[in-house]
């Protein structure tokens, strides 16, 4: 707590060189919630910090945080992309489980037909698109024609596939 007193005491004596008026004071309406999450916390106070001309080794040690978290929240900052804060999701991506590969197993079997799409034949970035909304994993077109390919599948073949189904 004592980095935030810290932290919450500067936010007005220095000459701000990336933030509009509006943007600070909505990082710090944010800041202020007490529900944030530590990680998205750390991004707002380095941009606010940047913002307060702190040098990447200044905010690395004040924030206990590694170089390139610190660079990369600086060039959000930079590049006007404030409140772009929360958009980028915490953690490591989600990936393919064995749910995934059965379920785009079971998809490639069926005409995208009987899911209410127009068109007979699935592509790969079809396939990508309703995987993504239906399980929540986003995969590029090039990994979902590597699994196809992987599982002896492909989207060309079609030849066995009634309409509904």
């Amino acid at each position: 707590m004592e980095q935030s007193n810290q932290f919450n005491s500067e936010k007005f004596s220095i000459k701000q060189q990336y933030l509009t008026p509006f943007e600070r004071k909505e990082l710090q309406k944010i800041l202020e919630q007490e529900d944030l999450s530590k990680k998205y916390r750390q991004r707002i106070q380095i941009m606010l910090l940047a913002d307060e001309r702190k040098t990447q080794s200044q905010i690395c040690k004040l924030l206990n945080c590694s170089r390139v978290t610190v660079r990369h929240w600086i060039l959000v900052a930079k590049s006007g992309e404030v409140h772009n804060w929360n958009a980028f999701p915490l953690g490591r991506p989600k990936t393919v489980d064995d749910r995934y590969r059965e379920r785009l197993k079971e998809l490639i079997s069926y005409s995208p037909k009987a899911f209410g799409y127009p068109f007979r034949r699935w592509t790969a970035q079809w396939l990508s698109k309703h995987l993504a909304k239906e399980l929540g994993i986003e995969v590029g077109v090039r990994h979902i024609n590597r699994l196809l390919k992987d599982m002896g599948l492909s989207t060309r073949l079609g030849g066995n596939r009634e309409e509904g189904r």
